[in-house]
C-alpha cells in the first residue's frame, strides 16, 4: 500500500512539473513582483535576515513592497500570490499561510511542507538528508533550538507563530556558518503600521480526536507611532508512540547471534502554552525602537508499558521483564529582545543594533517499575531525570550601505554567548522512596561557549550578472567542565568562512545562479560529555571528548523561471564534508548497546532538486518538489562501520482546490527515501494530510484537517554490521482529525480572503 501511494505521489509530482502549458494561461501572481521579475537576485523580492537587510525582531513592522498593497489575514501580512515563494541571491523563502495544517499543527508540520526540509517523527530536522542544520528565528539564534532536545521543541511549538520559512542551503557570510546542511530561518508574523488607531486580530479554536484541542488569539493595535502586538496559544494533545525493536548480537562463546526483542506503548496528555508581546515605537521617520518578550511551557506525562525478552544460543527464551511507569518532557522557555534601527535615508542605508536574552530549561523525568518474570526476581523501581539548562545572550550590530553602480555593502558583528548545563540522574531501589543514585549514569556537565564573528558582504550588478562576495571570521571559545569526574577542558577555534553567490539573467523570466560556501559543524557541549546517559535498560548514549569539528564545502547551480503564476526551480548540488559526525553503536555487554558520535573520514552528496509551484486550472493549484541524491560515506576504519553509497529519492506534493469563493480543499503528501548511515540505513517513510476550509462570513470560517491520513507515519532505523543487527521502528501520534473556527476581528482595513485564486488582484 505504501509503495502504491509513493508511486502515485511521485507520478503526480512529475505530472505537475510537466504542466507549464496549463499554468501559462493564468494571470501573474507568483514571484516577488506582479510582472516577471528581473533575474538579478537581490532585486527579485524582499526577504528577511541579514543577507538582505538586518532581520526584524519578532512582531516588528516592515515596509510592504511597493508593487502591491498589503492585506492582513489572520494576523499574517501577505501581498498576494506573488509572495508564495520569494527568492534572493542566497535564499528561498516560502509562505506557510496557505497550509491548512498550520492552524492546528506544530512547527514540525509547517517544516514538512517546505522543499529541501525533512522532519522525522521524533522532530529531528534535516536539509537534503543532512541533519546538521542551524535553525534561526528572524535571522537570530534561539536557545529553544539549540542542543539535543531541539526535536522536542520542534514537535511542541505551534506552527501558527510563523508567517514564512526561509531556506538557505548556501547562506551568505552574514549568517552563522554552523550546520553543514544549511540554515532554516523561521520568519515571524509581521505587523503593518497604518495611520490612525486600528485594532486587528483573530481568534482560533479547534477540537480533535483523542481529547485534543487548541486555542489561539493574535492581535495588533496601532496608534500613531506606536504598534503593539501579541500572540497567545494553548494546545492540549494526546501523545502516542509505539516502538517495535528486534536485535541480535554476535556471541563469541557460542559462535551464534543472540536475539532479543522490546515492545512498548506510550500514551498520555501533552500540554503547550506560548505567549508573545511586542511593542514598536517610531521615534521619527528615521529611527524606531522594538522590544519583545516571549515565553512558553510544554509538558507531557504519559503512561508507558514495555516488554523486554532475551533468547539464549538455542533460541529459547532466557530472560524477560516488563517495565511500566509514567513520565515525559517538561520544558520552559523565555526570551526578550530589544532593537534600535536607524535609517539614514530611504535608499536602504541603515544601521541596527540588537540585544537578545533567551533561556530554555528542559527535563525528561520518568518513574518506572521493572517486574522480572524470567527468571522471577524482586521488582526494581527507577527514577530517571535527564535535564538541560541553556542561557543564551546575543548582540548583533548590522550596517547596510548602498554604493555607486547599484552596489551594496553589508558589515556586521555578532556575539553569541551560551551557558549550558546537563544533568543526568538515575536512581534505583526496591521502592521509589528507597531509590539510590547509580553512579555509572549520574553526572553533571557544564559548558560555556562564546562566539565572536565579524562579516562583510559586497554585492554588485555587472550588466546581467550580479555577484555577491562574502567573508566571515569567527572565534569560538569553549570551556567544558565534567563536574562529576573533575575533568576540565577548553577548545579554541578560529576559522574563516568565504562565500560567493552569482546571478545571471538568462531572459526576462529566467535566472541562473551559482554559489559556494564553507560551513562548519562544531560539536555541541553534550556531544563532548564522555559520561553515560541512560535511555532504557538496553540503550545508553554518551558524548565523545575526542570529537572534532566537521567542515563542509558546498556548491550549487540553480536555474529559476517564473511564467506568470508558475515558478520553476532546478538545483544541482554537491556537498563534501570532512570529519563528518555519525552515530556509532557498539555492544557493551549483556545485550546493552552504547551509541556515541564519531568522526567519519568523509561524506559526500550529489543531487538534483526540482521545485514547481503553479496552476493546473483556474481553481486548482499545485506545489511540488522532487529530490534525487547520490550519497557516499567514507567510514575511515570506524569499528562496526563500513563505506557505503546509494541513491535516495524524496518528494512532496500539495494540491489546493477552490471550487467556490467560499470553499478551499487541500491534499498533501510527502515521501522520504532511504537514508544512509555508517552502520546501516533509515527506512523510507511517508505522510499524507487533508484540509478543508469553509468561509461562513467575511469574519468567520470553518476548518477541518486530517494529519497522517493512513495512520502509518513512522521512523525505522536499521543497524547491520558483522556483530550487531538491529531494527527499531517507532510509530508516532497516529491519525489526527481537527475541526474548528477562526474569527477575524478589528477595525483595520478590510481583509482579503487568504485563498483567493480567482483574480490575482489585491483587495482594497
Amino acid at each position: 500500500m505504501t509503495t502504491t501511494r509513493t508511486v502515485l505521489l511521485l507520478g503526480a509530482a512529475l505530472t505537475a512539473l510537466a504542466g507549464p502549458a496549463l499554468a501559462q494561461t493564468a494571470p501573474a501572481q507568483t514571484g516577488s513582483r506582479p510582472a516577471s521579475p528581473p533575474a538579478q537576485g537581490p532585486a527579485q523580492g524582499p526577504t528577511q535576515g541579514p543577507a538582505q537587510a538586518p532581520a526584524p525582531a519578532q512582531g516588528q513592522s516592515q515596509t510592504p513592497p511597493a508593487e502591491a498593497p498589503a492585506a492582513t489575514v489572520e494576523g499574517v501580512t501577505v501581498t498576494g500570490r506573488a509572495n508564495d515563494i520569494r527568492t534572493s541571491i542566497d535564499s528561498v523563502s516560502y509562505s506557510v499561510a496557505e497550509d491548512l495544517q498550520n492552524a492546528t499543527g506544530s512547527l514540525a508540520d509547517a517544516l514538512r511542507a517546505i522543499p529541501s526540509v525533512e522532519v522525522d517523527p521524533e522532530g529531528n530536522v534535516s536539509l537534503r538528508g543532512d541533519a546538521n542544520v542551524t535553525i534561526l528565528v528572524d535571522g537570530r539564534p534561539s536557545a529553544l533550538f539549540e542542543g539535543q532536545n531541539r526535536g522536542q521543541a520542534v514537535l511542541q511549538i505551534p506552527a501558527d507563530q510563523y508567517a514564512r520559512i526561509e531556506v538557505m542551503t548556501n547562506p551568505s557570510a552574514a549568517y552563522r556558518p554552523d550546520g553543514s546542511g544549511g540554515v532554516i530561518n523561521l520568519i515571524s508574523k509581521p505587523n503593518r503600521t497604518r495611520p490612525g488607531a486600528t485594532t486587528t486580530g483573530s481568534v482560533r479554536a479547534n477540537i480533535g480526536n483523542d481529547e485534543r484541542y487548541n486555542f489561539g488569539v493574535s492581535a495588533v493595535y496601532t496608534k500613531d507611532k506606536l504598534t503593539l502586538s501579541g500572540d497567545l496559544s494553548l494546545r492540549h494533545d494526546t501523545f502516542l508512540q509505539e516502538v517495535d525493536g528486534d536485535r541480535a548480537r554476535y556471541d563469541v562463546g557460542s559462535g551464534r547471534f543472540l536475539a532479543s526483542r522490546n515492545r512498548f506503548d506510550i500514551s498520555g496528555p501533552s500540554e503547550n502554552q506560548f505567549g508573545r508581546l511586542a511593542a514598536e515605537y517610531r521615534l521619527n521617520a528615521a529611527t524606531q525602537f522594538n522590544v519583545e518578550v516571549r515565553g512558553g511551557h510544554f509538558q507531557s506525562e504519559a503512561f508507558g508499558d514495555s516488554l523486554y525478552e532475551f533468547d539464549d544460543a538455542s533460541g529459547a527464551l532466557a530472560a524477560a521483564y516488563r517495565r511500566s511507569g509514567v513520565g515525559g518532557p517538561d520544558g520552559n522557555f523565555a526570551g526578550v529582545t530589544g532593537r534600535v534601527l536607524h535609517r539614514f535615508d530611504d535608499k536602504g542605508h541603515e544601521w541596527s543594533n540588537e540585544v537578545r536574552l533567551d533561556t530554555f530549561d528542559f527535563e525528561m523525568v520518568q518513574r518506572v517499575q521493572a517486574d522480572f518474570t524470567r527468571p522471577v526476581a524482586p521488582s526494581i523501581n527507577e527514577i530517571i531525570n535527564n535535564g538541560q539548562n541553556n542561557r543564551q545572550v546575543g548582540f548583533t550590530s548590522a550596517y547596510v550601505r548602498p554604493l555607486a553602480d547599484n552596489a551594496k555593502l553589508r558589515l556586521g558583528y555578532e556575539l553569541d554567548a551560551a551557558d549550558m548545563s546537563f544533568d543526568n540522574r538515575v536512581a534505583r531501589g526496591p521502592s521509589f522512596a528507597a531509590a539510590v543514585p547509580d553512579p555509572t549514569v549520574t553526572n553533571r556537565f557544564e559548558a560555556d561557549q562564546q562566539t565572536h564573528a565579524v562579516y562583510a558582504t559586497y554585492e554588485r550588478p555587472f550588466g546581467k550578472l550580479t555577484a555577491q562576495f562574502g567573508l566571515r571570521l569567527e572565534q569560538t571559545l569553549q570551556d567544558l567542565d565534567q563536574i562529576t569526574s573533575g575533568v576540565q577542558a577548553s577548545n579554541d577555534y578560529f576559522r574563516a568562512y568565504p562565500t560567493l553567490h552569482l546571478g545571471y539573467e538568462l531572459a526576462a523570466d529566467q535566472t541562473l545562479r551559482a554559489s559556494y560556501s564553507r560551513r562548519v559543524q562544531r560539536p555541541g557541549a553534550q556531544d563532548l560529555n564522555p559520561f553515560l546517559s541512560y535511555q532504557d535498560p538496553i540503550n545508553y548514549r554518551s558524548g565523545n571528548p575526542n570529537l572534532k569539528p566537521q567542515e563542509t564545502d558546498s556548491f550549487e547551480i540553480t536555474w529559476q523561471r517564473r511564467v506568470e503564476q508558475t515558478f520553476y526551480q532546478a538545483t544541482l548540488f554537491y556537498r563534501d564534508t570532512t570529519g563528518a559526525f555519525t552515530p556509532v553503536t557498539s555492544d557493551i555487554g549483556g545485550g546493552v548497546f552504547l551509541t556515541r558520535p564519531e568522526n567519519l573520514g568523509g561524506r559526500t552528496a550529489t543531487g538534483l532538486e526540482v521545485v514547481a509551484n503553479g496552476k493546473l486550472h483556474p481553481s486548482l493549484r499545485y506545489n511540488a518538489s522532487l529530490t534525487i541524491a547520490e550519497q557516499s560515506i567514507d567510514a575511515a576504519g570506524l569499528v562496526g562501520a563500513q563505506d557505503r553509497s546509494g541513491t535516495t529519492v524524496g518528494g512532496r506534493l500539495s494540491l489546493t482546490w477552490q471550487p467556490t469563493p467560499q470553499d478551499f480543499l487541500q491534499v498533501s503528501g510527502l515521501w522520504t527515501g532511504d537514508q544512509l548511515l555508517a552502520q546501516g540505513h533509515r527506512e523510507a517513510s511517508s505522510l499524507y494530510n487533508l484540509g478543508y476550509r469553509r468561509k461562513l462570513s467575511e469574519k468567520l470560517s470553518l476548518q477541518v484537517t486530517v494529519r497522517d491520513l493512513f495512520d502509518d507515519f513512522h521512523n525505522a532505523t536499521i543497524i547491520d554490521t558483522p556483530t550487531l543487527r538491529d531494527r527499531t521502528e517507532s510509530l508516532f501520534g497516529g491519525r489526527m482529525v481537527f475541526i474548528g473556527l477562526t474569527w477575524n476581528f478589528g477595525n483595520g482595513r478590510p481583509r482579503q480572503e487568504q485563498f483567493d485564486f480567482s483574480t490575482g488582484q489585491q483587495g482594497n
